[in-house]
């Protein structure tokens, strides 16, 4: 009686019947779409440490940043998508905006709670559609290819397969490793990385669920064989440590303090702010419209015209939980194409979000686990969501030159997405008005703006 009860609040709350789903088919797809996700848990804390940040408070804002703003789709869109700190957008913010152009990590939060705040006010209205028009179609999939490009090389450089050299990088010798006496504490995770992306990739291949989070966890239990083994040994001066995870203080929840609220504002006024903060903003902007409307299209969510009722209330709690993610201290909070798979299960509801978001929360109390996990078993996980990405390049127009140059330039040669972003739309304009191509192409005012502001930035910093 009490089971039919519960079936009769859920069917209320998420009209169940209206949407041809059913209580047992959504709990099944939220498991599986967070299984999907899941390895953000274990990415994110290793990719943003690399800016100072404690990797344990990194963890609990990003688990409760995706708590939140799954609940808060649930909430206001009812749609089976669920949220997390988003990767491409985590590497920007540590290795473009800290660690290459020199802010603190508190400064880029700040920017991303400013970003964050923008995106809220442009749900409310409709400034969000214009500027979504304004940016060509294919710089747009340029910068999702060049953001896979990005996070991939990244991957390869935290898993020493790619290292520095006299040429820029090369590639990690072994023999060398071998000769040095290192082969034991840094030669060994390069090959179980190595090994870890054809693991990976074997599973995306069998389409087995999850598999990229398997793919890490897999990668990590070949660590934990070998160090117990004596095959891996860790070194600390190597920046290789143990890959046990440490329950000597229990299944408590890292503490937050250190990052939480910690954003500053110093540097607002800046025109480089600017630049970062609309960064994270056309990224999170264009990839959560991007990521709607695709695993909407195949959800059979869009009406007649090919829009996506509600898309308001998916933008907000996007928004939203972008601007809490970086009071709780992690960077943009987007909606995560892995909600496919969810979706592929049959899920159509926010009780789908709802599930995944309670896993969110459980696995606060499984810190150690995901802590312990190095940066060697996530970075097959980089690698291969930045092949998933590049696919983006296969939608450019080629054989348009005033397109497609524009759109080779915004790939991130200069190891930013900032930069490309600034070079695309530049170039873009530059080159459509000298050619006498700007007429056809109807080129926004905003886009010209755009232009000048980047240009302008160049001039003066």
């Amino acid at each position: 009686m009490e089971n039919k009860a519960n079936q009769g609040f859920l069917e209320k709350v998420f009209h169940l019947s209206e949407h041809h789903t059913d209580v047992k088919t959504e709990i099944i797809a939220g498991i599986t779409t967070f299984m999907t996700m899941a390895y953000i848990l274990a990415v994110n804390p290793n990719i943003l440490s690399a800016t100072g940040m404690d990797r344990g408070a990194v963890f609990t804002a990003t688990a409760l940043a995706s708590l939140v703003a799954t609940l808060l789709m649930a909430a206001f869109a009812n749609y089976p998508f669920v949220l997390a700190p988003g990767m491409g957008l985590n590497a920007y913010f540590a290795y473009t905006v800290v660690l290459q152009m020199g802010y603190t990590w508190q400064m880029a939060l700040a920017a991303v709670f400013v970003e964050g705040v923008i995106f809220i006010l442009l749900s409310l209205t409709n400034v969000r559609e214009a500027i979504f028009n304004a940016i060509p179609m294919n710089l747009k999939h340029a910068v999702s290819a060049g953001i896979g490009l990005f996070i991939a090389f990244i991957g390869l450089q935290n898993a020493k397969i790619v290292v520095d050299s006299a040429t820029l990088v090369s590639v990690f010798s072994f023999k060398g490793s071998l000769e040095a006496g290192t082969f034991n504490s840094v030669g060994i995770t390069v090959l179980l990385a190595l090994l870890g992306v054809l693991i990976t990739g074997i599973l995306v291949v069998k389409n087995v669920k999850g598999n990229i989070l398997w793919g890490i966890l897999i990668t990590w239990i070949l660590g934990i064989i070998c160090e117990v083994t004596g095959l891996y040994q860790p070194n600390a001066e190597l920046g290789m440590f143990s890959v046990l995870p440490d329950f000597s203080s229990g299944l408590g929840i890292p503490s937050m303090a250190s990052t939480f609220f910690k954003m500053d504002f110093s540097g607002i006024l800046s025109l480089n702010f600017v630049t970062i903060m609309f960064a994270f903003l056309f990224v999170d902007m264009f990839d959560t419209l991007g990521t709607l409307i695709g695993v909407a299209s195949k959800a059979d969510m869009l009406d007649k015209d090919g829009k996506l009722p509600k898309i308001r209330g998916a933008l907000l709690s996007d928004a939203i939980g972008t601007s809490l993610g970086a009071v709780f201290g992690t960077s943009t909070t987007t909606t995560f194409v892995e909600s496919a798979s969810g979706v592929a299960e049959g899920g159509r509801t926010g009780l789908t979000s709802v599930v995944a978001a309670i896993f969110f929360g459980l696995s606060l109390f499984l810190s150690p686990i995901f802590l312990a996990i190095p940066s060697f078993a996530t970075a097959p996980a980089l690698i291969i969501v930045g092949f998933l990405m590049i696919s983006s390049v296969l939608k450019i127009d080629f054989n348009d030159f005033t397109e497609a140059i524009p759109s080779y330039i915004a790939m991130p040669f200069m190891y930013s997405i900032s930069e490309g972003i600034a070079m695309g739309v530049i170039s873009y304009v530059v080159i459509n008005v000298v050619t006498g191509h700007a007429k056809d192409k109807k080129i926004s005012l905003l886009m010209y703006v755009l232009a000048v502001l980047f240009v302008l930035k160049y001039v003066l910093i």
